[in-house]
């Protein structure tokens, strides 16, 4: 890969940046100077209580501190972080009053609102309540299967600020993806939407509605209004209620916040579960609050008033990363639908009409905009835009290209890789380095991240484990249902000892930024060399005939030969011109070792509900193996694509 600049930050809007006034804010307590990022970076994982204490005093977190920082602070997992404090995650979000404007909503069929700074704290109040009446407490749980929309986040709220644990997910789930999580945590209450409109398409829940409520059993199924068929939909469903009449008897007050531990339960997330039953990995209020708080200020540098908007569902991690914008005193913007209807102009439109700050997207979206042949920059006023962020796989050498002569030749690009292990990033943008073509910036501050070959050695130029060597706050409490966390130590400590091991095959640049090469499970091993997928899709996707790929390792002859399915532009044939020039891209961009042994086309390739493709799904099934759980699938039906294929038999 060259070594190409893109972007360097401007000397004079850093000097007035959060980051730089944290620096010197830092620094005047280290008693040393932190205006450099790498000083910075170096101070923030060696002094771990100095570190996590100024996060907490700079950003403002609302609760009381305490005395001790850290106890325990060399295990990993059992290091608690503010073991004496209290605060509210809620009270923390909720931090603004006012009539300016903390959520704007679009959706897909052209409905557009906002809900003030009042009008936010009005509705979790009532919910609050209501709630409450309904016999929740703290440790309770709450599931929501909603679209991002204004309300989804009031019931969050709500739900936080009495110690209850929230649960979401997006209605195109079916029922049986809906049990899956859900049955495990047993919630007390069910919300959900009436339907949503997708592609063009009126989507009708209420069938399932019946299934998922009839099973979970909860003390009422609160449905909020989409369609304007709420009452209908509550009627048919087993303790139904509609959002209206569920708030109808609690006028709106002062919102009460429970004070509670630090490391006080807030979050159940669920692995993506094509493997088996999704995991159920639990955050602590704290932790997710003071590392959303540093990602957001620090790393994205985002000011009270400024919009920030993230493309996402309810059922993928980048929402609740969102919602923790409302800490800062940042406008939220929301939206419901495909972001390609009635074309890939929509989420540009967004931003142009409402001045984004900070524009979030994935790296599948930006390579779709590239391919479409759309440019934004000739045709959205996006002069707002500072910050564009990418995330959901890695973004390719020619994606970072394309956000610069495509979206905005000035935008801060920050490539961003975390997950829904830490419901954050381990890796992201650093608004004080240059941004270089094909790489991340560089480790998130206060996470002592690095990069380890098979021994447990650091390495840098060379491929290895993305481990993080120190524990971090928004490490999860665990699992649910998880007796002595073995699960949880399974997941992340079985591979070297006290250490984190996120399951990312990665590499450390010469400047000490990052490349993700892909996920490691999914690496594969032809000849005993390990490749990231990554590595063959940045060559592949460029191709203006391939839409998009997923590779595999097919077992044969005692070793792997690599496997490229491709989807094709409409009107394409995979014929031996086109083969000949795939492997020549692959050979040229890549290595001979990169070449796969068969290109097969297929019609679809399987992704989950959040858009990432499902390269150990498609493994097992080209391996005669059953996947365990295809209803984490956005569209299952494609893995039979990948069936008894003869082109795999020889």
């Amino acid at each position: 890969m060259t070594d190409t600049l893109l972007w360097s930050p401007d000397e004079q809007a850093l000097k007035t940046s959060p980051w730089m006034k944290f620096a010197e804010f830092a620094g005047e307590r280290a008693d040393r100077s932190l205006t450099d990022p790498a000083a910075l970076q170096e101070w923030s994982v060696t002094d771990r209580e100095g570190f996590w204490s100024a996060v907490w005093d700079f950003c403002g977190v609302r609760g009381r501190k305490g005395e001790r920082i850290i106890e325990n602070g060399d295990a990993m997992p059992g290091a608690k972080f503010f073991p004496d404090a209290e605060l509210n995650f809620a009270e923390n979000l909720l931090s603004r009053t006012g009539a300016e404007p903390a959520l704007l909503f679009r959706a897909e069929d052209k409905g557009q609102r906002s809900m003030s700074w009042l009008e936010l704290h009005a509705l979790v109040s009532q919910l609050q309540q209501a709630f409450r009446a309904k016999g929740v407490e703290k440790g309770d749980r709450i599931a929501a299967m909603m679209p991002n929309m204004p309300e989804t986040i009031a019931c969050m709220l709500a739900c936080a600020s009495i110690g209850a644990i929230w649960s979401s997910c997006s209605p195109d789930f079916g029922v049986k993806g809906v049990l899956d999580r859900f049955g495990q945590i047993e919630p007390k209450l069910f919300i959900s939407c009436d339907g949503y409109w997708y592609n063009g398409k009126r989507q009708e829940v209420s069938d399932k509605l019946v299934e998922i409520a009839a099973a979970l059993k909860p003390k009422a199924s609160i449905i909020v209004p989409m369609l304007d068929d709420a009452k209908a939909v509550a009627s048919a469903v087993p303790g139904g209620v509609t959002l209206a009449d569920f708030t109808a008897d609690y006028p709106a007050r002062t919102v009460e916040f429970e004070p509670l531990p630090f490391s006080h339960p807030l979050y159940i997330l669920f692995s993506s579960g094509t493997t088996g039953i999704p995991k159920c990995i639990v955050h602590s209020a704290g932790g997710t609050l003071l590392q959303h708080l540093k990602e957001h200020r620090l790393h994205c540098g985002l000011e009270p008033g400024e919009r920030l908007f993230y493309f996402t569902t309810c059922g993928w991690m980048m929402w609740n990363w969102l919602v923790s914008g409302l800490a800062v005193g940042a406008t939220l913007c929301l939206y419901d639908g495909s972001p390609f209807y009635p074309d890939g102009n929509v989420i540009f439109d967004y931003a142009a009409d409402e001045k984004f700050a900070v524009l979030g997207t994935s790296a599948k979206f930006i390579d779709a905009v590239r391919k479409a042949g759309l440019e934004p920059a000739k045709t959205h006023d996006l002069a707002s835009l500072r910050l564009l962020t990418s995330t959901g796989s890695p973004l390719s050498p020619e994606g970072f290209t394309f956000v610069y002569e495509g979206i905005k030749p000035d935008v801060h690009l920050a490539s961003i890789s975390g997950g829904t292990d830490i419901v954050s990033c381990f890796v992201l943008g650093i608004p004080a380095l240059p941004v270089h073509r094909g790489e991340i910036q560089g480790p998130g501050l206060g996470l002592a991240v690095d990069v380890w070959d098979d021994n447990g050695n650091s390495v840098t130029g060379e491929k290895g484990e993305l481990v993080c060597t120190k524990p971090f706050p928004a490490m999860p409490i665990g699992f649910w249902n998880d007796p002595g966390d073995e699960k949880y130590h399974a997941a992340y400590f079985s591979r070297f000892d006290n250490i984190w091991t996120h399951g990312d095959f990665a590499e450390r640049t010469a400047h000490n930024g990052i490349i993700i090469h892909g996920r490691s499970d999914a690496t594969l091993n032809p000849g005993g060399v390990r490749i990231g997928t990554a590595e063959i899709y940045n060559q592949v996707e460029q191709m203006d005939e391939v839409v998009e790929a997923i590779c595999i390792g097919q077992d044969w002859d005692d070793d792997v030969r690599v496997i490229l399915f491709v989807r094709l532009a409409e009107g394409v044939t995979l014929d031996a011109d086109l083969e000949k020039r795939i492997r020549t891209k692959i050979r040229t961009g890549a290595s001979p070792r990169h070449v796969p042994a068969r290109i097969i086309a297929v019609s679809d390739i399987p992704r989950t509900k959040s858009g990432k493709i499902v390269e150990l799904a498609v493994r097992d099934i080209v391996h005669g193996r059953p996947v365990k759980n295809q209803e984490a699938l956005a569209n299952p039906e494609a893995l039979a694509l990948f069936k008894d294929l003869p082109e795999l038999k020889s």
